[in-house]
């Protein structure tokens, strides 16, 4: 249910009451609202909230919306949900299967949680009629039969197995933008203790990007490193400043520095 339309004081007191008997219970906000709003949700108990990330595509709209949660993060908890019921982006739309895989690695590489509502991993992207975000065949008026067979999950897995695998991805308030001289690839940096990744993602679903991945002396890296993708298992010699980049349409590199 949509907490925001229901009183605080009632929600202050379910989830001290519930919590009381079972702590170990997540209250997540499905909450599309005000910023005020879904902030205060998190402050009276909502443990994880719904987010705007669903329509944040461009490189400008990612970064000003991360910055929302950075500031957030002592009290707020995001879950990315890359596309939900009623929420069929257009860029999902238009873009095909690498538009889908971009989505992907952004929702499971920024946010320690993210989400898939069913579909997703078959690419479905036909809406109900133009300008429309819910989908054609959408499971809210008619019963489907799904099968766990979609092209998209090898890519899936293998996220969730790297997202176990570092403590740098199961944060959120550690996260560094990095400039790219691009405006369609974006690139970002995560550390946790001796764990870092840095990930870039070429926003453009439809045509490969080139351009720099630039890390600057203050992160503290060597003068020159290895990296390790952790999505094809290459290699590259990385260095302070400027790092060059090539990734086809809606791919992504998710390195682990060495």
């Amino acid at each position: 249910y949509n907490p925001h339309t229901k009183p605080l004081p009632f929600w202050e007191w379910l989830i001290a009451e519930i919590r009381s008997r079972t702590p170990e219970v997540v209250f997540l906000a499905e909450a599309f609202t005000r910023p005020a709003m879904m902030q205060t949700l998190g402050k009276i108990g909502f443990g994880q909230s719904y987010t705007y990330f669903t329509w944040k595509n461009t490189k400008w709209e990612l970064t000003e919306f991360m910055r929302d949660i950075l500031a957030w993060s002592p009290y707020y908890r995001p879950n990315f949900f890359a596309n939900t019921p009623d929420i069929l982006h257009a860029y999902l739309q238009r873009g095909g299967p690498p538009a889908f895989e971009a989505r992907l690695v952004l929702a499971a590489t920024l946010a320690p949680t993210y989400g898939l509502y069913s579909g997703f991993e078959h690419f479905e992207n036909v809406p109900v009629r133009e300008g429309s975000e819910e989908y054609l065949d959408s499971e809210k008026y008619e019963l489907k039969q799904r099968a766990l067979d979609g092209p998209l999950l090898p890519l899936i897995r293998r996220l969730n197995e790297v997202r176990r695998e570092n403590p740098a991805l199961q944060h959120v308030d550690n996260l560094v933008f990095l400039e790219t001289e691009s405006d369609d690839l974006l690139a970002y940096a995560k550390r946790q203790g001796s764990n870092t990744v840095v990930c870039v993602v070429n926003l453009n679903p439809l045509e490969p990007r080139e351009g720099l991945a630039v890390l600057p002396a203050w992160l503290g890296f060597p003068p020159a490193f290895g990296v390790e993708d952790l999505l094809t298992g290459e290699w590259f010699g990385w260095r302070i400043g400027r790092n060059y980049v090539h990734l086809g349409p809606g791919k992504s590199h998710v390195f682990r520095v060495h």
